[in-house]
């Protein structure tokens, strides 16, 4: 449990879920902000999609 006061003097119980070990690494802050920002890439378009492997190797291979 976290307790939190706010600056308007209401305090404030918030519950953890405890997070396994081996997904620590997804909650550090700097894979949350890479996180955030392939959300922003996906939201602005800037990706690409492949209907199979080959097609992104070779994509990958032109050097775009």
């Amino acid at each position: 449990m976290e307790l939190v006061e706010r600056d308007d003097g209401v305090i404030e119980l918030h519950g953890h879920v405890p997070v396994p070990a081996e997904q620590k690494w997804f909650w550090s802050d700097r894979w949350q902000r890479m996180e955030h920002e392939a959300e922003e890439d996906i939201a602005a378009g800037r990706v690409e999609r492949f209907d199979s492997m080959d097609e992104f190797l070779s994509d990958l291979d032109s050097g775009d």
